[in-house]
């Protein structure tokens, strides 16, 4: 800032005291003496204008509009302290806040921070905007207002506890030992059951083990949210002591100077004191309005929240810059206040949950089904022709297990434990998903729209070479040749240094002021940065800009491509380096103004008239010189090289008003400009791209980049990352699209476009064959498209997107998903917000602005490899899903019906008893459901097409189809005939059992009978738990072999927690069949060992067909057997 002097005097509106204010006063341009004299008499031109343009363009309204957040299921993260900072919930739907808001703003009537002078304000915060406030002021700001976080919610114990308690399956399962209760007293009277009281305590302590599990869970995934917070830095620049500093957003403390610019979320209540012409502030998150508001310095309106000189905390700057003072910070801004109102967290299911109520619902319907079926069979027929078979209590009991057998009580536990193994994984991978919701969307992108600079470049840029006339010069040589040149005055790299230093928004930082100019931090995008680290090195940037004073800026914007500064003379020895020498000799110091513009050569060429040459003279621009820089820019863009202009004018006082309106300046910006020199920039692509990005192909996923970059240089980029794989002259552009009906291209469309498998399997192999084809548009290509070209243009393989804009951005991603696609956007820029807030899945880079991050649903903390990661787990999520399903169905359901349905049905002995039914369900299967959710990828999974989530269903009729039809019937085949070969072999065959409803024919009694029935159950439990062990192992993978997956001694596929599972299984075979007092009380008996290595040989069995299914389902993916595989 020390290039930037007060003015001797400044005239302004509204301060009372001019002599502490800084040369950059109010929004448009800062004043000379000279130039007092003439305002004096229209004192109005200086006045901003506070009203808001006509029209607001589709990014701003996209960028405006709050998709509401679901607090419910939104990972608990502190994402910046300017968002609602809770634990349990995030930013609160913009009616919340506009509901709340009135009560808000009766406790801030009384603050008048909006209607005092600039001056009063500085006074109350012993502050001032030229030196900020100094280490003594710092700490008692921050003893007096604390850190600027605020404070948190209640905690909500109560309904946490009831959720821990009844939520999942927790209420049936108190419902069911309830009634289990009731049967045992007073129905079971006068010679109650003593297995039945047994069956309700297991029920009742299923119950509790549950709640404690839910609780873990919760805690642990706070933990791990936890340690998520604080990776996302919420930085600031202030002015402290004098200096420009970047401090951590809760730092803040009332009188900072904040340092404000497009992309910044204000981390606190500040009262506007300079802003630049357009600055605009988006407070939806407060008022629920779509369009943003144009700020200003002046207020505007006596209600604190309706004034726009005051910017509220998390208000997005969308456009423009400007300075503030810090006046509320924590529980005292208006944003904190709201807080504390609108602290009720919303409830609500994300598809997913969505997805496992529906398989819920199927479940209890069906068991509803069947509940009621045997109750009307033993109501109107049991109870009349056998009424000693079941009794009152022996129905409630059978109820209640078919009740509990058909709900996967593992289920839930198993979901909870994979989105807190997702979390961790995501966590280690350096990917931050906000919800539940971009998990489970992830697994089904199958285009995505990437930013290119600090996405797949290292966003790390430097000048490479320069052009002065039509010579070009390497970087390190016009480092020599300046320090050469620099006793002479006017020549020609002085001048691209002067300019380069001039037309900059990056600032270096004072703290690094020491170090080699490579290792400098500078506080600016990349292009400023490269630009200004270039002219450091041919002499200190702080000569020019102390010598000249800006007075009008109008900054970079994706949509004009350049960024104007307006400068007036402080220094006559400036004029030297800056101006040719008879533009110097002819300046006058006191009226003209330099005019400076960077930005991109095919906006601004056709623009200059002019041409620095070798020596620093002003030479004609022929069209013989336009073509050979022209030609020096497209091979530096087919270098993959960024290419800058670096132009001026110099304008004297009568074509500049005295208060410029930004359409003026872009005017005079028009025309006459002298072409200083070009630049090369180069931002090397990251080096894990190219694999990155062939790894997603693989998995069935496009890679399109979207830049504002030149058509040459994006397409060599895109060559470089992979992205582009076809010859440069093979690679289409617009006219490829001119003819949408032509029967090649629309065939060509249909093949490139196929829909996806239901299934999902495995990827594209006929895809391979097809001819990859590539195409390069630019933004002003797309503009013209209909709807049948674009329809065309999204059938291509490989897409390059250049030289677009914001709303070009926006429409690309509403084009792909109109199509079907599930389209994930990447970026970190201010110009990336709409698009990724529009995308199924938004993406930001770590780093990036604060509007993109706001915007993104997923936030990459290292590079875009994490992406591999996101989609891979996105996938896995739901497979281990589906694993899990399959797990539970087969014996915790299927298995266990069947023997209540036969006794009620079929008169026959209830073959496995109530409580060994509630062993399986709440124990044996729940450990190894729970271990499936921590099941590694498996190696196809990023060979698979991505899941249509239109079609593609957790539940759906294949998996029920190999759960009960394959598996269940297996294993329920194989326990009835082990338990009834039993009972054959203990003198009690199935012809005395049939339809004989409890009344057994001679020799045989019924004491008798329920002994051998009794080692029967235990027989037909240890059957289920062994043949499970199987079915855990087959299904483990959906397509390939467990050899190729095996589950030990291979890190890439081991799950070793799953023997554990069986370990935990088997001891509960050991606890309930062979303690002799449990044994007693449930009817359980010890189980002779002949009975484990028979299930075990079935199990063999059903692993052996398994494989064999697999097999067939690999080597003919299009056979009958594979398109009704799961």
């Amino acid at each position: 800032m020390s290039a930037e002097k007060p003015a001797d005097r400044i005239t302004a509106v509204g301060v009372e005291d001019e002599s502490d204010l800084p040369e950059r006063r109010r929004v448009i341009r800062y004043i000379d003496d000279e130039e007092a004299a003439n305002l004096a008499s229209r004192p109005g031109r200086l006045r901003r204008r506070d009203s808001d343009a006509s029209s607001i363009s589709s990014h701003r309204r996209a960028l405006s509009r709050r998709r509401p957040i679901d607090p419910a299921h939104v990972l608990p993260i502190e994402y910046r302290t300017l968002s609602f900072r809770i634990e349990d919930s995030s930013e609160r739907k913009p009616i919340d806040a506009q509901k709340h808001s009135a009560k808000a703003a009766a406790e801030l009537g009384n603050l008048d921070w909006h209607t005092i002078s600039v001056n009063e304000v500085l006074a109350r915060l012993s502050t001032s905007l030229a030196g900020g406030l100094g280490e003594i002021q710092i700490q008692t700001a921050v003893e007096q207002y604390g850190r600027n976080i605020p404070s948190k919610p209640p905690s909500q114990l109560g309904r946490k506890i009831f959720g821990y308690m009844f939520g999942g399956f927790g209420s049936i399962l108190l419902l069911g030992a309830v009634l289990v209760f009731i049967a045992w007293k007073p129905l079971g009277n006068p010679n109650p059951a003593v297995a039945n009281m047994a069956l309700a305590i297991v029920l009742v302590a299923v119950f509790v083990i549950q709640a404690l599990f839910n609780a873990w869970q919760d805690f642990s995934s706070s933990r791990v949210m936890d340690s998520i917070t604080g990776m996302l830095p919420s930085d600031c620049v202030v002015i402290r002591n004098g200096t420009r500093v970047q401090i951590s957003a809760p730092d803040i403390v009332p009188g900072d100077v904040l340092v404000i610019k497009a992309g910044t979320k204000l981390p606190a209540d500040v009262r506007f004191v300079d802003l630049l012409p357009d600055t605009r502030f988006d407070r939806s998150i407060l008022t629920g309005e779509s369009a943003p508001i144009t700020g200003c310095v002046d207020s505007t309106d006596d209600n604190y929240l309706e004034t726009k000189c005051i910017g509220m905390q998390g208000t997005l700057c969308i456009a423009g810059a400007g300075t503030g003072i810090v006046v509320s910070t924590g529980d005292q801004t208006v944003f904190g206040k709201i807080a504390t109102l609108t602290n009720k967290p919303d409830t609500g299911r994300t598809p997913l949950q969505k997805e496992i109520l529906r398989f819920v619902i199927i479940i209890c319907s069906l068991a509803a089904f069947f509940i009621v079926l045997v109750c009307i069979i033993w109501g109107a027929y049991l109870r009349k022709e056998h009424p000693g078979y079941i009794s009152v209590s022996g129905l409630i009991v059978s109820v209640v297990s078919v009740g509990i057998a058909f709900v996967p009580e593992g289920l839930p536990i198993a979901l909870t434990a994979s989105m807190t193994i997702v979390a961790n994984v995501m966590r280690k991978s350096n990917v931050l998903c906000k919800s539940l919701k971009t998990v489970e969307t992830l697994g089904a992108v199958d285009i995505i729209c990437s930013d290119k600079t600090g996405t797949l470049t290292r966003n790390k840029m430097s000048v490479t070479d320069c052009v002065l006339s039509t010579d070009v010069i390497t970087a390190a040589a016009a480092v020599i040749k300046a320090e050469e040149d620099r006793n002479t005055a006017n020549n020609a790299l002085q001048q691209v240094r002067s300019i380069a230093a001039l037309c900059n928004a990056g600032e270096f930082d004072v703290l690094t002021r020491d170090h080699d100019l490579d290792q400098r931090v500078i506080i600016g995008d990349a292009t400023d940065q490269a630009v200004l680290r270039f002219s450091e090195s041919m002499g200190s940037v702080e000569g020019p800009r102390s010598m000249w004073r800006k007075t009008f800026e109008i900054p970079f914007n994706s949509k004009n491509k350049y960024m104007v500064r307006i400068f007036s003379s402080s220094d006559n020895r400036g004029l030297a380096d800056a101006l040719a020498h008879f533009e110097a000799h002819s300046f006058n110091t006191r009226s003209d103004r330099l005019l400076t513009i960077k930005g991109a050569p095919d906006i601004l060429m056709d623009r200059c008239t002019d041409v620095l040459d070798m020596e620093g003279n002003i030479a004609p621009l022929t069209p013989q010189k336009i073509s050979d820089i022209a030609r020096i820019k497209d091979a530096w863009s087919a270098a993959g090289r960024r290419v800058i202009l670096l132009a001026r004018r110099v304008v004297p006082w009568s074509d500049l008003s005295t208060s410029p309106a930004e359409d003026e300046v872009m005017a005079l910006a028009r025309t006459n400009l002298t072409l200083v020199g070009l630049l090369a920039i180069v931002d090397p692509p990251r080096t894990e791209i190219p694999e990155v990005v062939r790894t997603l192909r693989r998995a069935g996923i496009r890679i399109a980049m979207v830049t504002g970059d030149f058509a040459l240089t994006a397409q060599a980029i895109a060559t470089e990352c992979g992205i582009i794989t076809t010859p440069a002259h093979l690679v289409d552009n617009a006219s490829a699209l001119m003819d949408p009906q032509d029967p090649q291209k629309l065939s060509m469309a249909a093949s490139l476009h196929p829909s996806s498998n239901s299934d999902g399997t495995l990827g594209s192999q006929d895809e391979d064959d097809k001819p990859v084809k590539s195409i390069v548009l630019s933004g002003q290509d797309l503009i013209t498209l209909s709807d049948a070209q674009w329809g065309t243009l999204a059938s291509y393989n490989e897409i390059v997107f250049a030289r677009t804009t914001p709303e070009q951005k926006l429409r690309i991603v509403h084009e792909f998903q109109a199509r079907g696609n599930t389209v994930a956007m990447t970026g970190d820029g201010v110009n990336d917000a709409p698009s990724l807030k529009a995308a199924d899945v938004g993406i930001a880079i770590a780093g990036g602005s604060d509007i993109a991050l706001e915007a993104a649903d997923m936030v990459l903390l290292d590079s875009f490899s994490g992406m591999v990661q996101a989609v891979l787990y996105g996938r896995v999520i739901f497979d281990n899903l589906k694993k899990t399903i399959v797990y539970l169905l087969p014996a915790g359901s299927f298995s266990e019906f069947w023997p209540v349905f036969t006794n009620v049905v079929f008169g026959l002995p209830q073959i496995l008893s109530s409580f060994l039914m509630i062993i399986i369900c709440c124990l044996t299967d729940c450990a190894a459901a729970t271990a499936l959710a921590l099941e590694k990828p498996e190696a196809d999974v990023l060979l698979r097409r991505p899941r249509n989530p239109r079609r593609d269903r957790l539940v759906d009729w294949k998996l029920l189809l190999h759960a009960y039809g394959f598996v269940g019937i297996t294993e329920c085949v194989c326990s009835f005939a082990m338990a009834y070969w039993h009972c054959e072999r203990r003198g009690v065959p199935f012809s005395a059992l049939w339809f004989t409803y409890g009344n057994y024919p001679e020799p045989l009694t019924t004491a008798g009978v329920q002994v051998v029935l009794n080692e029967a159950s235990s027989v037909y439990f240890v059957n289920l738990v062994v043949m499970q062990f199987f079915n855990l192992l087959a299904i483990r993978t959906r397509h390939l072999s467990l050899f190729q997956h095996p589950p030990l001694f291979k890190k890439a596929t081991q799950n070793w927690p799953l023997f554990p599972a069986m370990v935990f299984a088997i001891a509960m075979v050991f606890i309930f069949c062979y303690i002799p007092g449990i044994q007693s009380p449930i009817g359980s008996t010890q189980v002779a060992v002949e009975y484990f290595f028979l299930p075990v040989a079935f199990g063999l069995g059903l692993l052996s067909l398994d494989e064999c299914r697999k097999f067939f389902v690999r080597k003919y993916p299009k056979s009958l057997l594979a398109r009704i595989a799961w």
